[in-house]
């Protein structure tokens, strides 16, 4: 058999078993997630289905397989019937530039289905062209509420894919490529990313919260305002496809934040004295990465309240792309004028400077999305009736 096509079927083989984890990951994450979203509400959570609850997964697949899959009369049938499956392709798609463990060390392949000099421009694209599958759905459904929940991804994912971009600007500088294997290589010579761009880490935190839909940035689908916004019409396998999407883009900024500011599939470098090659065994230390962001996504969500559209867009253009812009050009300066363990103090005192300030002036920044907008009356018209009648 020629060497391409053995290359070709391992290469579908590994996109196979991610696409698989990926989405038995997803089915024990709305457990996990009900479950801890219970224990921090005082609740049970769901118990009944098999021991434990560990079935409920099971359960609600076979639901949403079989309950009835109802079409909205007045919608586009065909890209009504491609929004969701265009939002799980790049979903899936994007987690599989992701290195996993060094070379050879799954069987003797590679532990990635794809590997791309341009990988993190790469993946930011991918992600990007998953908001296709939201607002395509949400434009097909022929309703109002699933357009304004549309309208609202589009506009969100535009203005914190901008703070996101800048963000890892600083990062890229200080290693000169935008492959997930440099970047990885460069924390284990240099140490964790944090260290040096922890300003960078913290918006990039943000905008992947907005990024993913999630509480408090979970405005596409705010039930309360628009439904359920995209999702209005949608229901049996086809909701499950958007709810599948949404989960495994956690599942891959989790990965991603591992990855870029947490030294990928690399453990702490200290722990080698006590156990010779512990920092570099694959999959174990960036699936405990993962999983600890992943817990993140569900304390936040289980601790803040949603904030206002205009709160929503305020703040990313008003706070977050400035401060990414200004992280940019400090790092690029101080990368062009200090060397040595100059630079690096620099780095981490900007970094820890940034966050004190964005804590330390929080009060005062916070007019810059929470201030609503005054009208002022006119004088000029005639004054309201008063109440109480004629």
């Amino acid at each position: 058999m020629p060497d391409w096509i053995v290359q070709l079927l391992i290469t579908l083989l590994k996109g196979v078993g991610v696409a698989l984890g990926l989405l038995t990951t997803f089915a024990y994450m709305t457990l996990i997630e009900r479950r801890l979203l219970a224990r921090m509400q005082i609740r049970l959570g769901p118990n009944r289905v098999g021991p434990m609850g560990l079935l409920q997964p099971l359960a609600d697949a076979i639901k949403s397989i079989f309950k009835e899959d109802l079409t909205v009369t007045l919608a586009d049938k065909l890209v009504y019937t491609l929004a969701p499956i265009i939002a799980i392709g790049c979903a899936l798609t994007a987690f599989g530039g992701l290195p996993a463990g060094p070379p050879g060390s799954l069987f003797g392949a590679d532990p990635w289905v794809y590997n791309l000099d341009a990988g993190l421009l790469a993946l930011l694209a991918i992600t990007s062209m998953g908001v296709y599958g939201i607002f395509l759905g949400g434009w097909a459904s022929g309703s109002k509420y699933p357009i304004l929940g549309g309208l609202r991804s589009s506009a969100q994912m535009i203005s914190y894919e901008l703070g996101m971009g800048l963000s890892v600007l600083g990062l890229l500088m200080l290693v000169g490529s935008t492959s997930f294997h440099a970047i990885t290589h460069w924390q284990a010579n240099n140490g964790w990313m944090i260290l040096f761009q922890l300003t960078a880490f913290v918006l990039f935190l943000i905008s992947s919260f907005a990024e993913t839909n999630r509480t408090p940035f979970d405005l596409p689908e705010a039930e309360q305002e628009i439904v359920a916004g995209y999702l209005t019409e949608y229901s049996a396998i086809k909701w499950a496809l958007f709810q599948m999407a949404e989960y495994v883009n956690m599942i891959t900024a989790s990965a991603v934040m591992s990855t870029l500011f947490f030294g990928g599939y690399r453990g702490p470098e200290f722990l080698e004295g006590l156990i010779p090659g512990i920092a570099s065994w694959p999959y174990i230390w960036l699936f405990i990465k993962i999983a600890a962001f992943l817990f993140l996504f569900i304390w936040v969500r289980a601790t803040l309240p949603r904030l206002r559209y205009d709160q929503l867009m305020r703040f990313g253009w008003k706070l977050l792309l400035p401060v990414a812009l200004a992280n940019t050009v400090l790092t690029a300066g101080i990368i062009a004028f200090s060397t040595g363990r100059l630079r690096v103090w620099l780095l981490i005192l900007l970094g820890v400077a940034g966050v004190a300030l964005l804590i330390g002036f929080s009060d005062r920044v916070r007019v810059l999305w929470t201030a609503p907008t005054v009208r002022r009356e006119d004088t000029n018209l005639t004054p309201a009736r008063p109440t109480g009648g004629d």
